[in-house]
């Protein structure tokens, strides 16, 4: 735990002060223990710029004394703001609530964890200031499990093929974004897994910058299941007509199992005048139907986005705002 610095003169800022140039967006679930060390760190790479700047906090309903910590900051530095959820609606929603309450011209997004170093902070602003827009964090000595590590190079890989963005790290949240690049995605940010993938989708110059990682405190909130349901939004969200071509390489596979087969089986008949239909009658249509099963939940990921988008759900409700 870093010591705790003095706090600013002024606690509270002045009506009239000039609007921020930077913004700094910190989603936060259960973290009690690290805010202040995370807003310490913060506050201390973002002095060294000598530019003006707000830190918002987005509480993603947490359960524990987060907020209440919050609450202290805010009263101690009013570039300080928070949000609370009024329950858990996860990562992406935290993070538009950030994105839209921000006002720099340049927003710097990161998880309240401390696996990433807010020092690495102005290495992003300036990457960005250097004419792209966006800083894409890459986590090259990455500290997790490689339980962790194996899905998302695959969900990573799928990414950059359905994309068409070469970077190596869309599951990094610390990132810094020109504001003119994200905010036509506000609409769509929160509905979908992966912000910086939808932003770059559309458009956006990007450059990848190194980015210190530390192990996680506590175990990850990242299950097997979880990580599943991840890939699927991906495929739903980004693979262009994914229906369309499960379809036809579902055709191709079971024709080709089915000629192999048959003509397996006509060579085992021929030697030995016996077919074993049931075997491999049973190996074909156990093949068809694990294929069948990832295009109906493919589907099902479908139905619910349609379900929200007609029931016109919020993506989060707000239990309390400081600013």
């Amino acid at each position: 735990m870093s010591q705790t610095r003095p706090a600013p003169s002024a606690a509270r800022l002045p009506e009239d002060a000039a609007p921020p140039d930077l913004s700094v967006v910190v989603t936060v679930f259960d973290e009690e223990g690290t805010v202040d060390e995370v807003y310490e760190r913060t506050t201390a790479a973002l002095d060294v710029l000598g530019r003006p700047y707000e830190l918002i906090f987005v509480d993603d309903g947490s359960r524990d004394g987060t907020f209440a910590r919050l609450e202290r900051l805010h009263e101690r530095d009013g570039r300080v703001r928070a949000v609370r959820f009024k329950r858990n609606f996860g990562q992406h929603p935290a993070m538009h609530a950030g994105l839209a309450r921000s006002r720099g011209d340049v927003v710097v997004t990161m998880d309240g964890d401390l696996q990433n170093a807010p020092e690495d902070i102005p290495s992003l602003v300036a990457a960005v200031e250097g004419g792209s827009d966006v800083a894409s964090g890459r986590r090259n000595a990455r500290r997790d499990s490689w339980g962790r590590t194996l899905p998302s190079r695959l969900i990573n890989g799928m990414l950059r093929r359905f994309t068409g963005v070469p970077i190596s790290d869309f599951g990094c949240a610390f990132n810094a974004y020109r504001r003119s690049a994200f905010e036509p995605m506000l609409p769509a940010i929160g509905r979908q897994k992966f912000t910086k993938a939808l932003v770059l989708s559309g458009g956006a110059s990007v450059v990848e910058v190194d980015v210190s990682h530390a192990p996680r405190e506590g175990r990850s909130r990242y299950s097997p299941l979880r990580l599943t349901r991840l890939a699927l939004h991906v495929l739903a969200g980004f693979w262009p007509q994914p229906i369309q071509w499960i379809g036809i390489a579902l055709g191709v596979v079971c024709t080709l199992l089915a000629l192999a087969l048959g003509g397996y089986g006509i060579g085992y008949w021929i030697d030995n005048s016996n077919f074993p239909g049931p075997l491999f009658g049973g190996v074909a249509v156990l093949f068809v139907l694990g294929v069948q099963g990832f295009i109906l939940a493919l589907v099902g990921e479908y139905l619910g986005r349609i379900q929200k988008q007609v029931e016109g759900r919020p993506l989060y409700t707000i239990e309390r705002e400081l600013d």
